[in-house]
């Protein structure tokens, strides 16, 4: 028989954006479940969850409760998969797409990072009024809470331009996207005083891809690029509604030539701080 107070609380884990272990986590529970010849209905009543708390578990829609993994444990052989597992449960990263969480943990660790952008300013570059901006065109709307999660998510992101202060990171952005007063004079205004001070730290590099550039190595889109501590080289590249982390050694290679190609056309940091500067001034 279902337990009522149970399936009240489990009701208030119910996840707004899963992360990854919690999928993972759901995916054993239910290759165990269905091993042992349970139906989500039958395994409800053994560990007195109803089916619906049971089904949003496996997809990794809900946080199970420590009474979930125990009682899972017991009904389905006590092989310590679900204890262990249930240790490396989190929760999804607020303010952060789905698609791009992989990344931005990688980010975290990189021993260099290279972003080009054409569609807006990148993330790490944004200030506050001008990322506010951006969610707010968002489509369909965000709500309140939502939009100041992703504000508050890209914000925190930027702590890494000056905590770590030994890794390189490097940015071509296109000139136009300076140009553009998203969000008005004021929000423009900020967001190159913002962009102004975050590169001026020796280990951050501006470089701005002019409006009458002849040649243009990076037409197919933006791209990042980052070296992990173990030397290895990834990519990412992100469109609409999806992200995707490239690990062929030969398609990164490929990219890196491309950014590099990239620098050398671009204007160098100090004429790209003397544009944004001439900018500025005339706002």
């Amino acid at each position: 028989m279902t337990d009522s107070s149970d399936v009240t609380a489990c009701e208030w884990e119910r996840e707004p954006d899963p992360s990854d272990s919690l999928r993972t986590f759901g995916a054993v529970v239910q290759a165990l479940r269905e091993h042992a010849g349970l139906s989500r209905v039958d395994f409800g009543a053994r560990v007195r969850f109803s089916r619906h708390t049971v089904e949003s578990v496996e997809l990794g829609r809900r946080m199970p409760d420590e009474s979930f993994v125990e009682r899972a444990e017991e009904a389905l052989g006590n092989t310590g998969a679900l204890r262990k597992a249930a240790g490396h449960l989190t929760r999804g990263e607020a303010g952060l797409a789905a698609w791009f969480r992989r990344w931005a943990r990688l980010e975290k660790v990189a021993v260099s990072l290279c972003t080009y952008e054409c569609r807006l300013v990148p993330g790490l570059l944004q200030s506050e009024g001008y990322a506010r901006a951006v969610f707010d065109n968002s489509i369909p709307p965000l709500s309140d809470e939502q939009l100041e999660a992703q504000v508050v998510a890209r914000m925190e992101r930027q702590r890494m331009l000056y905590e770590r202060p030994n890794v390189p990171f490097s940015f071509i952005v296109e000139e136009h996207l300076f140009r553009r007063r998203l969000g008005g004079r004021e929000v423009t205004r900020g967001l190159l005083d913002h962009v102004l001070g975050l590169t001026a730290p020796r280990n951050v590099t501006l470089q701005v891809m002019p409006l009458d550039a002849e040649f243009h190595a990076c037409l197919d889109g933006p791209v990042r690029l980052l070296e992990t501590p173990e030397r290895r080289r990834l990519a990412y590249s992100e469109g609409q509604q999806n992200g995707r982390l490239i690990t062929d050694a030969k398609e990164v290679s490929l990219l890196y030539q491309c950014y590099d190609t990239l620098r050398s056309q671009a204007l160098n940091p100090k004429d790209s701080r003397g544009l944004l500067e001439r900018l500025r001034g005339e706002l």
